[in-house]
């Protein structure tokens, strides 16, 4: 498992396109290491007890217009505390501009000052949300993801055993594919695992005997997808004729993804089966779980209603 330690303040100007106002400041230098974020209302009142320097700071309506009724030299006093602090950069919201005397404490302590029109309420979900994505605990698993009629079909298994073959079938099939190969997971909260493909691999699939093969090019761009969160694992396996296999469903299995619990499939591999239809069958039949059916408690409950007439 690995995480990324650090996020540059230059990356998240860039994906929200933030306007920069200490442009004298190298952005790249500095560095975001939490998910989390600010209002220093209250530490512009003077009160820093429990202060997560390490947060972004962002300003609001709220903060600004105490900020107004402030003195010149009562700001300056302000701001030199705050910066005092090792805080990575601040953010001002609904067009909110930060005054000479600001910038000018900001270029002396070196913390970034940035700018967003949008509201501060709706820019900070997505800036925590982003940020929740980037510290994620992360890990790589080798196999295919698909998108399967919204479901996301995690495929692993050993080497050669079919993945690739079962991810372009259902490619043909209308379906889309985010990763071949290797599959990187992340866990941005306690209940989803989202799965992308690493960016040199991106689009692309192996099949042993052609080589490597472009679907983005091949299908057009409503065959690929860039992200999806992982609902189901098929893991295929070669036939056995002493191992017993579940047929009828009434007890799920699961695999530990990050500390997840995913609902996970053993599919035997044997000649005349059909890999994509299997599979597409198992994503649609999750899909009716999750709404509330299951095929295998009504066989169960219709076998009973006959034992009971009988008697």
């Amino acid at each position: 498992m690995a995480t990324n330690k650090c996020v540059s303040v230059a990356t998240i100007q860039e994906r929200f396109n933030l306007v920069n106002f200490t442009p004298e400041l190298n952005l790249e230098e500095a560095q975001v290491t939490v998910a989390d974020v600010n209002r220093p209302a209250l530490q512009l009142h003077g009160f820093y007890e429990h202060f997560e320097a390490s947060r972004i700071q962002v300003i609001g309506n709220v903060e600004a217009a105490y900020l107004a009724k402030k003195s010149d030299e009562e700001k300056a006093e302000s701001f030199a505390k705050l910066f005092s602090y090792e805080i990575p950069c601040v953010i001002y919201c609904r067009g909110e501009k930060p005054e000479d005397v600001l910038i000018k404490e900001a270029i002396k302590a070196k913390v970034p000052v940035l700018g967003t029109d949008r509201a501060t309420s709706e820019f900070m979900s997505a800036l925590i949300y982003s940020l929740n994505k980037d510290f994620a605990p992360y890990t790589t698993i080798h196999g295919v993801l698909v998108d399967v009629y919204g479901e996301g079909l995690l495929i692993t298994g050993e080497s050669g055993i079919g993945k690739s073959e079962a991810a372009l079938e259902l490619i043909r099939r209308g379906h889309r594919l985010v990763s071949d190969d290797v599959v990187e997971i992340r866990r941005p909260n306690n209940e989803r695992l989202y799965g992308r493909a690493p960016s040199i691999t991106q689009y692309l699939i192996e099949l042993r005997g052609i080589g490597i093969i472009d679907v983005k090019s091949l299908y057009g761009v409503e065959a690929v997808k860039d992200e999806q969160r992982i609902d189901l694992v098929i893991k295929l396996e070669d036939w056995s004729k002493e191992k017993e296999y579940d047929r009828l469903g009434m007890t799920d299995e699961y695999m530990n993804i990050l500390g997840l619990d995913v609902t996970c499939h053993s599919l035997p591999i044997r000649p005349g089966r059909n890999l994509a239809i299997i599979c597409e069958a198992a994503a649609v039949n999750h899909r009716q779980k999750k709404m509330g059916y299951n095929a295998a408690e009504e066989l169960y409950r219709r076998v009973q209603n006959n034992i009971n007439e009988n008697q």
